[in-house]
């Protein structure tokens, strides 16, 4: 499996997990707030800032009945159109340019979901440098097809999909020109539970697909993202907001920025305690060798006294004879006076 590159970012199993922040509608409206997320993310320490390009009229039809009409009382969107919903949580094209440059200040990759074969070629003429697809999209593949086409990087979401259909979106995106894909375990409920995370699935997609593996997450709290870098993951994408008690569309399960900041440090510390299925001891644990229990003579002895558990025991520190060998000393006789504390070895036996 190879890396995948974006820009300068190299993303991989021998790589640090690399975060994005995920902006979508928590800019409530407001392009100042939208460039205040960019920075908080940026304070955190996340690599890549994500958005989602579309209008509510390339999404749906201004339609509230039936499917078109949110009636799932546990939804947090209870009570919306689909149209409504996002009329109020699309990001105005015309800021797309600012967000990306003010990441771009701050040394962060700035990028997009496009969700319309228009949204792509908007996109293009920003040259952003990669895309990703939404887990509601990656059936899509005519809009799968029109953003391989580009030759960029792309990220696929894998929520709700069966594995055919991931292996359809997968075939279309390397068919159609996209040689660098990353596929991200999503769970497509907000917010998930973490019992519905499903991780596991996270090496079955490296195996299967021959790519880099991240999780796209709606949980609350950081513990599935750590734990998605314990068995393979790559990229981790969490909403993020200012402040959730600010509000907006998607703020009841994105991060705030201490939040954020634990994340970025606590995947490194996940990923670095990975290490490699070494054994013996480590270099950083050569000087405690010297701790481990051996054979010690514990009070004085003479030339031709009988070992005995008297006078041999097996103690901390190392530097005698390994514990396994005890059966095999005592009874025997020392071949010289001894004082206590003497490491035992094979020469003190007549």
């Amino acid at each position: 499996m190879r890396d995948v590159m974006i820009e300068n970012l190299q993303i991989g199993l021998d790589h640090p997990p690399v975060i994005i922040a995920e902006m979508s509608g928590n800019h409530n409206g407001s392009l100042n707030r939208a460039l205040e997320i960019v920075d908080m993310a940026a304070r955190a320490g996340a690599h890549m800032l994500k958005i989602q390009t579309y209008t509510a009229d390339t999404m749906t039809i201004p339609h509230d009945e039936g499917l078109f009409f949110i009636d799932d009382e546990n939804s947090l969107w209870h009570g919306k159109s689909l149209h409504d919903l996002y009329q109020q949580a699309y990001t105005p094209w015309d800021w797309h340019e600012a967000i990306f440059d003010r990441a771009k200040q701050h040394g962060m990759i700035g990028f997009s979901a496009p969700f319309d074969s228009s949204a792509v070629d908007f996109l293009e003429t920003l040259n952003v440098p990669c895309y990703k697809i939404a887990s509601f999209e990656n059936i899509d593949l005519p809009l799968i097809a029109k953003t391989a086409a580009t030759g960029k990087p792309m990220i696929i979401s894998t929520g709700m999909a069966s594995l055919g259909e991931i292996d359809e979106a997968v075939q279309c995106a390397r068919d159609n020109g996209c040689s660098d894909l990353i596929l991200l375990k999503c769970t497509s409920t907000y917010p998930a539970n973490v019992e519905d995370s499903n991780l596991s699935a996270i090496p079955v997609l490296q195996k299967s697909f021959d790519c880099p593996v991240g999780l796209s997450d709606h949980t609350l709290g950081i513990g599935a993202a750590i734990a998605s870098v314990a068995i393979g993951g790559v990229v981790i994408e969490k909403h993020v907001t200012l402040k959730r008690s600010d509000g907006g569309v998607d703020s009841a399960f994105s991060l705030e920025p201490n939040e954020l900041s634990d994340l970025v440090t606590q995947s490194r510390v996940a990923k670095a305690a990975l290490g490699r299925p070494n054994f013996g001891p480590s270099e950083a644990e050569l000087g405690s060798l010297r701790f481990r229990r051996s054979i010690y003579i514990v009070e004085t002895v003479k030339k031709g006294d009988i070992i005995s558990s008297d006078n041999v025991r097996i103690i901390r520190p190392g530097g005698g004879l390994q514990p396994k060998f005890l059966d095999n000393i005592l009874g025997k006789k020392f071949s010289s006076d001894f004082d206590i504390g003497t490491p035992f070895d094979w020469s003190m036996i007549d």
